[in-house]
């Protein structure tokens, strides 16, 4: 598993009449949390784009549990919990105020795609390399990969009466 931690000083301007958090900004928060974790590992947004592979978001998936308020400072936490697969990866995140409260949980599945041709692609080598060492062996399955077979698994216990 990889994570990462990034801080965000929240602005007046991303408030709302209430004082809250405008909800649409928490796509902006994700995004900066997933460039930044992408920049610790040595992954360039631009040099991936420059190489003709762009990441576009597939599906988002944003859950409220308390509001987060002007000038609050958020940790905004990025987690991998599985490797990238096929042409997809899926960042998780948790925000957390300054008295470690969750705020907000979601996720984004992002997907690989070729800028010329708009089709997916597969996740390039190098970041799939860069990626590997934050994964076991048991991590490697992706939410699509069937279980492994336990090597001796057990008899059913209706064969051993």
């Amino acid at each position: 598993m990889y994570q990462s931690d990034t801080h965000i000083r929240v602005r007046y301007a991303e408030t709302d009449q209430m004082g809250y958090v405008y909800h649409g900004n928490y796509a902006a928060y994700f995004e900066v949390c997933r460039t930044e974790a992408f920049r610790q590992l040595g992954i360039s947004y631009k040099d991936l784009e420059a190489d003709g592979v762009g990441m576009p978001v597939g599906e988002i998936r944003t859950r409220f549990r308390r509001p987060a308020r002007y000038d609050d400072l958020l940790t905004v936490r990025l987690l991998l919990k599985q490797p990238a697969e096929g042409s997809r990866i899926l960042f998780e995140y948790e925000i957390y105020n300054e008295a470690q409260e969750l705020l907000t949980e979601g996720h984004t599945l992002m997907v690989f795609v070729s800028m010329a041709t708009g089709r997916p692609v597969a996740i390039p080598s190098d970041i799939q390399a860069k990626l590997a060492p934050y994964f076991t062996d048991d991590e490697t399955a992706g939410p699509l990969t069937p279980p492994k077979a336990p090597v001796n698994p057990p008899a059913p216990a209706a064969f051993l009466k």
